[in-house]
């Protein structure tokens, strides 16, 4: 490990810590909504509120490439990836897997640098399968990314199927040292959903890997599709239910979208498949959250992918102006996250 990364709290930011530890409890508390509203009047647990606690300063993700593929993809499990992914729509043109770590983030940090001077940044590994390696090679990109200029954290988007002991004992390690966030495609709850759509792990492998994570510290996120194939309001509803059973931190909900080059395009095209339009999309979501418990924070709603790569739905909103029109129903009609939540009813059964 560099001094670097064992210091990088002295040397990149311009905090009175004593022990990078400390910022940590902070997030280990677990946040109740009474919390949460001395910071913030929205009627849930946000991603914006509990990063700024974290720390003093602005920050950004920026995304790098490392060069992965997926189990799913390259034959070990199966063949052609999961059915809705098309990575291109979420990976920046400055992500080039020919170029190093630092190179693509400090292209990244161009695009901030003059309006947010003071901004630092998080490494989001986030195109394919981010622990479908050795851990030598792991520890080589991730300590390439924390010793770049400014970056003071790393996020980790992977598969809970290719976690193991020996890279969570690492990541326990190193998330003493900096700011570590592992996030899981978790996508659905339902073991036929998760078979339709090619992931090639179960809903239960999914919850052993966040369990196997949290216990030892890491903050841990998950990825949740919503308007899966087969998939209608109350599995989805009873999908927050069981979400909310494991010890999750962190939530990044997306809406279904259609994606050219994906295997869900022809069978949109052939009527199998409802995407939500804006309207049907935040009454589930509505429903969703208050079966969300409270201290799970929220991240995202939704996706946006480039014009020239989504199918459906097309709304026309840009991912704050969507949040704005789902806060202002929330507030109209008294819904919080959580609000049903531990409730006597059939969602809360296993």
């Amino acid at each position: 490990m560099s001094t670097k990364i064992h210091n990088f709290h002295y040397i990149c930011i311009s905090i009175d810590l004593k022990d990078i530890n400390a910022v940590w409890q902070k997030f280990k508390r677990n946040y109740t909504m009474q919390d949460l509203n001395k910071k913030t009047t929205l009627p849930y647990n946000d991603f914006g509120s509990w990063i700024r606690s974290v720390f003093p300063f602005k920050t950004q993700k920026i995304s790098v490439d490392a060069g992965f593929s997926c189990p799913n993809r390259d034959g070990r499990i199966s063949y052609g990836g999961c059915a809705f992914c098309n990575n291109s729509t979420f990976n920046p043109a400055y992500c080039d897997k020919n170029k190093t770590i630092k190179e693509q983030l400090e292209k990244g940090k161009m695009f901030f640098r003059n309006k947010y001077p003071e901004m630092r940044y998080l490494a989001y590994f986030q195109a394919y399968t981010n622990t479908y390696g050795n851990i030598e090679q792991l520890k080589r990109l991730y300590e390439e990314a924390l010793n770049t200029e400014d970056v003071v954290g790393i996020v980790i988007g992977t598969r809970p199927d290719c976690i193991n002991s020996e890279i969570l004992d690492y990541l326990q390690s190193l998330s003493r040292q900096t700011f570590v966030i592992v996030e899981y495609g978790i996508e659905s709850a339902n073991n036929d959903t998760l078979k339709r759509i090619n992931r090639g792990h179960t809903f239960e492998c999914s919850r052993n890997a966040i369990e196997e994570t949290t216990s030892r510290g890491i903050i841990t996120g998950g990825h949740i599709i919503l308007g899966l194939p087969g998939e209608d309001t109350n599995e989805n509803i009873k999908q927050a239910s069981l979400i909310s059973q494991t010890s999750l931190n962190i939530i990044k909900i997306h809406q279904l979208q259609i994606i050219r080059g994906t295997k869900l395009e022809n069978e949109y095209y052939q009527g199998g498949i409802h995407t939500y339009n804006v309207d049907e999309y935040i009454e589930l979501l509505a429903k969703y959250i208050q079966h969300l418990r409270s201290n799970i924070i929220i991240d995202r709603f939704t996706s946006q992918s480039p014009k020239d790569l989504l199918i459906a739905p097309d709304w026309g909103l840009k991912n704050y102006e969507f949040t704005n029109k789902f806060v202002n129903y929330l507030k109209k009609n008294n819904i919080y996250q959580g609000q049903l939540w531990g409730k006597n009813n059939k969602y809360n059964q296993q």
